[in-house]
């Protein structure tokens, strides 16, 4: 870089849901400067920061979907205001962009809220200096964002070659010019400093095996872990991400008075008792659902069916003591935890994280601030290296964060859901300093459960549905439950009542020995029941997926009830469960709908019911069976009369299942071709008559 010349500058925005695209953003803004970048980085809410009516400069969008392929709560305002019909075509005709989109394919809309920005953008005017990059969490998002952020610096120099030196002059961000004069003097120092190294072996980010590890293993292993590779890759040269900076200085303090929980109820949360708790399933069920009724008249809360709610659980007991224990701090864990920046830290836009309360015990730190199970990220695995002493140790991590252990990685660590303690205990020299963990490991967020209550039917209460998650044991981690599914079944152990009870609320209830759970309401604007109680509905919720339309009904039945003389639309309800007599959950409830006419037609099918062997016609097996047999049915109701369709259940297989099945009823219903039926789809989606809530 010549003298006088700074670093071309760009801009990141993001638009993040649960940090996720926040810590590309970041990321990205910490490597430009290797690649002889300067990168300014602001989330595309922070409007105030950035202005792209007048940037000249490449901007660079991160952008996540969440919901029913909705942008984002923080991107949520940026896409209206481009969607602005009243735009100009060359609105944005100066604007360079490249964009990733992140996204998860288990989901219909994939990455929708990146393509929709990408297209609006087009649609403006605005033009590519690099290819949008569609990353899936569902096959690993590595699989795409390592490629395309390597692509992402060749991409920066070709578009700042072409700028016109006015525009490069705009980029300049130094008013002093002694100050750039003496940072490239610094720069030019460096520079002949790594001269006097042999970095023959270091070019590009490349490691060979250190020295020290080749003659660990005279034997190679026969078949790789999570702590142990084989040939090839145990001989390679690795490409290892750059060392993300450090930006934490953690110190402890005196040990604090009063209820660490208030905390949590302080955040937002209400702390409402669980007044009942029912086996919705017989004990042999392979899926046991439980139903929890919550009392939350004594709180300012209020629900339409059809809403959700936020249920922040802590981590588990027994792994924040193994954590503290692993990182030598059990003797610190009811000391108070204070965070501040490093001084010396290289890291742009550093701040400390806002969701860990100022003071707070380092054991509420680990229990409810800190995602401890998540799945951690290369950057995380990269700064583990510098902290582990045992050589074959410190390689395998090298390789697990490698551009060429990437099949390694989503095998041992992504696939079976890898924690840090998991880590931690598969790699005994690697000691991370608490900032380290503080840094990388992202906010526990609360777990969200559909209401399966109506207040009318229920005042004062509120139902939800949650099945415990079981993860067997394997090489890289022991047997456990979910974290607030198997929280919530320990909570109940002692209050549940047994399967076969009825659903009946008890009149007396001693409310001061009950336990409590965090809950916060998740409003949803659009997964209702239509304003018009005319308008008709088909309803597709196996399994839990009911809860929903469970509330759905008790609403639909009270409000029949205050106006017998009313009009109302057709409702279908499709439900699938393993077996008849075992996790049909809410069979009488949903056979007394049917009787009452408050639900038109319950469809029900068994996928593990023993085969008719009377030479019938098979039964359904699923729920996409089932709606296929009343595709008529179903294709009327979403055509002709202007009905909704509502899916609620499991993203991976069920929802995209019924998705095919309806372009398939569509392209029959209207004898189109599938590329028609797509389209209709994608119309009934924006007039909101087809939504999801779904989860993976």
């Amino acid at each position: 870089m010549p003298r006088g010349v700074l670093p071309s500058r760009f801009l990141i925005l993001y638009g993040s849901q649960k940090g996720q695209a926040q810590s590309i953003a970041e990321q990205l803004a910490d490597q430009a400067a290797e690649h002889g970048f300067e990168a300014d980085v602001s989330c595309l809410s922070q409007a105030d920061k950035y202005n792209l009516e007048k940037e000249h400069n490449p901007v660079v969008f991160v952008v996540s979907t969440t919901g029913d392929g909705e942008p984002p709560d923080t991107a949520l305002k940026f896409v209206r205001s481009i969607k602005k019909k009243s735009l100009p075509r060359d609105h944005f005709s100066h604007l360079h962009y490249g964009l990733l989109a992140l996204g998860d394919t288990n989901y219909t809309d994939f990455c929708n809220c990146g393509k929709t920005i990408d297209r609006r953008l087009q649609e403006l005017g605005a033009n590519h200096f690099y290819e949008t990059g569609l990353a899936d969490d569902g096959t690993g998002l590595e699989v795409v964002l390592d490629p395309w952020i390597d692509g992402l610096w060749d991409a920066l120099k070709k578009i700042f070659a072409k700028m016109p030196a006015s525009d490069l002059i705009r980029s300049i961000s130094l008013s002093d010019g002694h100050q750039l004069v003496a940072a490239q003097e610094k720069l030019e120092s460096t520079a002949r400093s790594l001269k006097l190294l042999d970095i023959s072996d270091v070019d590009a980010g490349k490691f060979k095996p250190e020295s020290e590890t080749e003659s660990l293993d005279a034997e190679t292993p026969l078949e790789a872990s999570l702590n142990r590779s084989i040939a090839p890759l145990s001989q390679s040269s690795l490409s290892i991400p750059a060392l993300p900076p450090s930006y934490l200085e953690v110190c402890f303090g005196d040990v604090p008075t009063g209820e660490e929980e208030a905390h949590v109820v302080a955040r937002g949360f209400h702390a409402v008792p669980i007044s009942r708790a029912v086996r919705l399933t017989r004990d042999d069920a392979v899926k046991p659902a439980i139903l929890l009724e919550l009392d939350i008249k004594n709180e300012n809360v209020s629900y339409q069916p059809g809403d959700a709610f936020d249920l922040l659980c802590p981590n588990r007991e027994t792994e924040v003591e193994d954590l503290l224990h692993r990182l030598s701090l059990r003797d610190k864990k009811n000391h108070s935890v204070h965070l501040q920046l490093l001084k010396t830290t290289k890291k742009k836009g550093a701040r400390v994280p806002p969701y860990i309360t100022e003071k707070c015990t380092l054991q509420y730190l680990l229990t409810w601030c800190l995602e401890i199970r998540s799945i951690p990220k290369k950057a995380f695995l990269r700064s583990l290296v510098d902290c582990t002493q045992q050589a074959q140790e410190k390689r395998r991590l090298q390789e697990l964060c490698s551009r060429e252990g990437a099949a390694d990685y989503d095998r041992f660590v992504r696939k079976p859901s890898v924690c840090i303690l998991d880590l931690l205990r598969a790699f005994p020299s690697c000691t991370p300093p608490l900032s380290l963990l503080i840094e990388h490991l992202p906010k526990l967020q609360p777990r969200a459960y559909s209401a399966a209550s109506s207040s009318l039917r229920h005042p004062g209460k509120v139902h939800i549905v949650f099945s415990v998650v079981r993860f067997p044991a394997c090489a890289e981690h022991p047997e456990r439950t979910g974290l607030c599914t198997g929280w919530l079944a320990d909570r109940v152990s002692t209050i549940i009542e047994p399967y076969g009870t009825k659903q009946a609320s008890r009149e007396s209830v001693d409310y001061a020995a009950l336990p409590k759970v965090h809950i916060s309401p998740r409003l949803n604007n659009t997964f209702r029941l239509p304003s018009d109680p005319t308008v008709p509905m088909v309803m597709v919720g196996p399994g839990s997926g009911v809860a929903p339309f469970v509330g759905f009904l008790q609403q639909r039945e009270k409000e029949r009830e205050r106006n017998q003389d009313g009009a109302f639309g057709e409702t279908w309800l499709f439900f699938g469960c393993r077996h008849k007599d075992r996790d049909f959950i809410f069979r009488e409830e949903l056979e007394r709908f049917a009787e009452d006419k408050t639900l038109s037609r319950l469809k029900v099918c068994f996928s593990r019911a023993e085969p008719d062997r009377s030479g019938s016609e098979a039964e359904p097996k699923y729920v996409q069976h089932n709606l296929l047999l009343h595709a008529e049915h179903v294709a009327r109701v979403l055509l002709k009369e202007n009905g909704r369709l509502y899916v609620c259940g499991d993203a991976k297989n069920m929802a995209k299942d019924v998705n095919d099945t309806l372009m398939e009823i569509i392209g029959a219903g209207l004898q189109v071709d599938k590329l028609e039926s797509m389209k209709t789809v994608a119309k009934l989606r924006e007039e909101k008559r087809y939504l999801q809530d779904i989860w993976s």
